[in-house]
């Protein structure tokens, strides 16, 4: 799977590293892609541009894009990470072969549809990296975005034309008579009572069912095909059903909507699409999309080829759920704070956590394309971000977990200036400042009032060098009533500063980082972990709000060194020694700054890190 048009922006698909490049690999799509073109299955398709007349492409040129894909969501909620996986496979495929990946929302069943998520989708689609109005060089551009419901009258004048030709019929059956009809998976399915209802009849009942003089539930148009078919999708399924919804493009204009599994083929078909690229559990509709293609192109309406579906693993990501139904009972039951809650799977949660688009275009790259089922552990994507921010985050000092330390002959006044690299491998990128007084802010694991065995930094009598500035020496510290330390006492060594003659003398083996006390910028630090502590948290029938995990968010009041007070929304750092974070995307302000902690510096879960 390639996901690396030819551009050099950092953010953008084309820039892939050595390690992108080295993970593309060839995959049983590509292969049989491959053969198609060689074969030239596609080579003599007609394109117009966006359908208006089923049946248009006919009188078109030869289509410029050598293949078509799509990505095809429904508007029924956010997209999460399995979905960057069909992103990046059916945009990527489109720009390596020189082809049009189409940008199509699903759009069929009004009831669980919003604006809301068009919006969100389009927004993560095109913050991934991808677009689509793009075209490959030498050829025109087009505007390859598209909706189902701009096919309603298309879908209609094709369930016409399958009840005049014997292929569909009006049920009449509750939903409940046509469920028990339909048999098991080891019983064959019964003929309903109205499968023979004559075809000037169904078309009658059809025409008012889309004129809205039908109730809701009244009747259901179904495709003819094969009641004791072992595939259960092929036993007459549904196509149509009545459903007196507002539609948030269509508006009132329909009362009958076509079902995904009718609309989607029919879809794929009047956009020229070449390669249906599909998860596994589409598998069994397969046979029905394929017979319905066939029956409408039976009728004059598509030219040949037809769409070719092909199946491929979903992602399954272990301690992970991404059922939309169970993603949406974790915001409405507030175990957490929305959709791009930062320990949310969706895309816009990991954004807002600190993913970049690199990182997870990266980790499709790796997990690859298979036919197998695969699971996956979240170390792998946690893996793809340390590996594209270690060297493009900043550096930065931060103290979460703060003690006071006082240099006790540190004149009071003096300030000593500081001063580290950006980015320790890229010294182009100039130096850090910042200033070092008698009053700093240290982790309080950095002290110990009675060391462990093979304890290396601060405790009575021991020295340690501050990072960046001078060697001290731990001369006594204070604590409250309860013996809890509230300051450590320390001496410092003036001719000892870092990057000075003579500093190489004292040979110390700790060293710790430290922000003034009175320059550090205090800021939020959201310490963010995995929402579950189950691998399969949905497994079984267990319910995941059972197995939330209690740490997966805490909240800490720390200090930061004082060049972050420049720091914008969504600038990511690494915090030497903690991980790498961002600017909070949503509620960070000059004046308020709040930080979430994206990922470790190394994976250390389930060790108390």
């Amino acid at each position: 799977m390639s996901t690396s048009p030819k551009t050099s922006s950092k953010d953008s698909p084309g820039a892939s590293s050595d390690a992108e490049g080295a993970a593309r690999t060839s995959n049983f799509i590509r292969q049989a892609i491959d053969s198609d073109l060689a074969a030239g299955t596609y080579a003599q398709r007609r394109w117009a541009g966006h359908p208006t007349t089923a049946d248009q492409h006919a009188n078109g040129a030869i289509d410029p894009a050598k293949i078509r894909t799509r990505f095809p969501p429904e508007p029924n909620g956010y997209l999460h990470i399995g979905h960057a996986k069909s992103i990046c496979l059916n945009f990527g495929l489109a720009i390596d072969y020189a082809g049009r990946c189409h940008m199509r929302f699903d759009d069929t069943n009004p009831v669980k549809e919003d604006q809301e998520y068009v919006d969100s989708i389009l927004e993560t689609v095109k913050w991934l990296g991808f677009g689509w109005d793009a075209a490959p060089v030498g050829t025109t551009p087009e505007s390859n975005l598209y909706y189902a419901s701009d096919y309603f009258e298309h879908f209609y004048r094709f369930a016409e034309y399958l009840v005049q030709s014997g292929h569909a019929y009006v049920d009449s059956q509750t939903a409940d008579q046509i469920r028990e009809r339909r048999g098991t998976l080891t019983e064959a399915g019964t003929n309903s009572p109205f499968r023979d209802r004559p075809a000037d009849e169904s078309l009658a009942l059809l025409r008012e069912m889309r004129a809205g003089s039908q109730p809701e539930g009244s009747h259901v148009l179904r495709a003819r095909i094969d009641m004791g078919s072992p595939n259960i999708n092929l036993r007459d399924p549904i196509l149509y059903r009545i459903r007196h919804a507002h539609h948030h493009r269509t508006g009132d204009a329909w009362s009958i909507y076509p079902m995904y599994d009718y609309a989607h083929p029919l879809s794929d078909a009047l956009e020229n699409i070449t390669h249906s690229l599909c998860t596994l559990e589409f598998e069994d509709h397969r046979p029905f999309y394929d017979w319905i293609l066939e029956r409408v192109a039976e009728g004059g309406f598509f030219q040949r080829p037809l769409p070719r579906q092909i199946e491929f693993a979903r992602l399954n990501m272990t301690f992970t759920v991404t059922s939309k139904r169970k993603l949406q009972e974790l915001v409405q039951s507030k175990s957490v704070v929305g959709w791009d809650d930062p320990r949310m799977p969706t895309l816009v949660g990991l954004r807002r956590r600190g993913y970049t688009p690199a990182s997870i275009r990266l980790f499709c790259e790796r997990i690859g394309v298979s036919k197998a089922s695969q699971w996956v552990e979240p170390a792998v994507l946690e893996q793809a971000l340390r590996d594209d921010l270690d060297a493009s985050a900043a550096r930065a000092a931060a103290v979460l977990d703060p003690i006071r330390l006082e240099l006790v002959n540190f004149p009071e006044s003096l300030e000593e200036a500081c001063s580290a690299p950006v980015h320790p491998h890229q010294p182009e990128r100039g130096l850090r400042h910042f200033p070092l007084t008698r009053e700093l802010w240290i982790e309080r694991e950095d002290f110990m009032a009675q060391p462990a065995k093979g304890f290396f930094r601060l405790f009575p009598g021991n020295r340690v060098r501050l990072r960046y500035g001078f060697v001290i020496e731990c001369t006594g510290f204070e604590a409250d009533a309860d013996g809890r330390v509230t300051k450590v006492l320390a001496n410092y060594f003036p001719d000892s500063k870092s990057g000075t003659p003579g500093a190489d003398l004292y040979k110390v083996k700790g060293n710790i980082h430290w922000v003034s006390v009175r320059h550090g910028l205090p800021a939020q630090v959201r310490i963010y972990d995995r929402l579950f502590t189950e691998s399969a948290p949905d497994a079984g029938g267990r319910n995941p709000l059972d197995c939330l995990n209690p740490q997966a968010l805490q909240v800490v009041q720390a200090y930061l060194e004082p060049s972050l007070a420049q720091a914008k929304p969504e600038d990511r750092f690494q915090f030497e020694r903690h991980g790498y974070f961002v600017a909070d995307r949503v509620e960070h302000r000059a004046d308020r700054p709040v930080f979430n902690r994206a990922v470790t510096l190394k994976d250390s879960w389930g060790a108390g890190k």
